[in-house]
């Protein structure tokens, strides 16, 4: 509960202020073992901070608005809202001297340095894990590295950031550090810095945890999206899921299902992969996450410049059958929700000896797709029938409150405007301060 929020939405209405402190204090009363004179003392301190940060103007205090709430759309929730807004970041941060951008919307960002590549990647824990501390660790540690070993990096170090709100326990400080640790050194790769805070300080009420892993790594050989090639064939490896699976799994009634995502498979395989001299014939690689194969590969059609076309005769064997039956049973659409699968590409007659090498590692994979000459787009093959493959709004509805959430939405277009409108701004304001900074 956001108390600052509230009382900045309740004066902003015309309520009074009395109104506004009783209101706060059966609030505060409800989160806190407080007695009634230190509520009414903490909302009349809220009430006041809230007045004297009100009506400021200017660059530093104020923003144009976009008229668009996160969730409406579907911010965070990987599809087309999603990857629209994270096309407005890369426009506000620019063209840069990076060998791998975040205009090119892949795993991680990488420069060059000493006659290598530095890459770095971050993720962010999966929002609904924050009452299971060690499992949201677990997996935001297994995100970053499978992002930076898909770039074809070797992580050298964690670093990661906490923030837990006002009430919730210390305790999910160190669990969620066992979490990224146990990853961390099962894989050799050490947690190195970090940062703990309080979620919005002390105007954020409740116990929520949210943070982020992220990881840096050295690169030889760069598998970055943008070098898929025409002619190139796309090899998947089976996936059990990770944050996602979990997530869909303790909120759906399968909490068995959780067992199944707790694996070192996806790095052990890039491992492997990586010390053979078969990596140095892969293109690309990325981690089969965001809103699924439909997200992915819609991305990388775009990046690569070039048609990518996924048949899906091999694809659904690559789910775990436990996940998979979980999925079913659901009715959530395995191509549109995150697998933890990795997906290479690679020149046609490099294929073989590549799918070798995974399997030697005791994972499965199969050739699900191709890269083909034409407009950039992802393209479905169905019961040898082709079908549009572009991502939807969002990412399956893999959770009982996202199938509610799912079920409405603004018009997408009117939205977008908004956004728009919202990161040229942005832009301008950016551009107003580095000319100041530099008179």
């Amino acid at each position: 509960m956001d108390v600052e929020e509230y009382t900045r939405k309740k004066i902003a209405g015309g309520e009074s202020e009395a109104a506004v402190e009783e209101s706060l204090v059966n609030i505060i009363r409800s989160f806190k073992e407080v007695n009634p004179s230190y509520a009414s003392a903490f909302a009349r301190a809220v009430i006041t901070e809230v007045k004297n940060s009100r009506d400021l103007s200017g660059d530093f205090f104020s923003f144009e608005p976009a008229g668009v709430n996160m969730g409406e759309f579907g911010v965070g929730s990987r599809g087309k809202g999603d990857f629209f807004a994270h096309r407005q970041i890369a426009r506000i941060i620019g063209k840069s001297s990076a060998a791998v951008g975040v205009d090119q919307m892949d795993d991680g960002g990488a420069v060059r340095a000493g006659g290598e590549y530095i890459v770095c990647t971050v993720d962010g824990m999966h929002s609904r894990l924050s009452d299971f501390p060690f499992l949201a660790g677990f997996h935001v540690t297994r995100a970053t590295l499978r992002d930076a070993m898909v770039m074809g990096a070797r992580p050298v170090m964690l670093f990661s950031d906490i923030h837990v709100a006002d009430d919730g326990d210390v305790a999910k400080i160190f669990d969620y550090t066992a979490g990224i640790t146990t990853v961390g050194e099962a894989m050799n790769v050490p947690l190195v810095s970090g940062s703990t805070l309080r979620i919005g300080g002390d105007m954020v009420l409740g116990g929520r945890l949210t943070g982020c892993v992220g990881c840096v790594g050295v690169a030889e050989h760069m598998t970055a999206r943008k070098s898929t090639q025409v002619g190139d064939v796309l090899l998947m490896t089976e996936g059990a899921g990770g944050g996602t699976i979990a997530t869909a799994g303790i909120y759906s009634g399968f909490p068995e299902v959780v067992e199944q995502t707790i694996n070192l498979n996806f790095l052990v395989t890039c491992e492997t992969l990586m010390k053979s001299d078969a990596f140095f014939k892969v293109h690309a690689m990325t981690d089969v996450t965001n809103g699924g194969l439909r997200g992915d590969i819609y991305e990388m059609a775009e990046t690569a410049q070039c048609r990518i076309v996924i048949d899906d005769t091999n694809v659904a064997g690559l789910v775990e059958p436990h996940v998979r039956a979980m999925l079913e049973d659901l009715r959530i659409d395995y191509l549109g929700v995150s697998l933890d699968a990795l997906l290479i590409v690679a020149p046609p007659d490099a294929a073989a000896e590549i799918c070798s090498i995974v399997r030697s590692s005791g994972v499965r994979i199969e050739q699900i797709g191709r890269v083909e000459t034409g407009k950039p787009e992802a393209v479905l093959v169905s019961q040898g029938r082709e079908q549009d493959f572009t991502p939807r709004f969002r990412e399956s509805a893999y959770t009982p409150v996202k199938k509610v959430v799912d079920t409405g939405m603004r018009d997408f277009e009117e939205m977008k405007e908004g956004v728009l409108k919202a990161s040229e701004a942005a832009i301008r304001k950016k551009e107003r301060v580095l000319r100041r900074l530099k008179r």
